[in-house]
């Protein structure tokens, strides 16, 4: 069996190198046949594509997709420093 932070830093990989992810900011942890995802998004199909791109790079594990989604919102007034 492969060694669990190789299977993570293989998910990660294939999170940033993946043209539907492209993402960074996610982490990833293995724990036996769980995988972990956490880290935060914009939406919810963002989400769901991470998930699914992470359970195609280790195949057989179970993902717990815990990532957050959160708002973006622009800003109502200009910030004074």
């Amino acid at each position: 069996m492969e060694a669990p932070q190789y299977v993570a830093a293989r998910v990660q990989g294939a999170l940033a190198e993946d043209e539907r992810t492209t993402e960074l900011g996610v982490r990833v942890d293995v724990r036996n046949d769980q995988l972990y995802l956490r880290g935060q998004v914009t939406s919810a199909d963002r989400r769901a594509l991470i998930a699914k791109v992470a359970g195609e790079a280790a195949p057989g594990l179970v993902v717990h997709n815990e990532i957050d989604v959160v708002s973006v919102v622009e800003p109502v007034r200009e910030e004074q420093l």
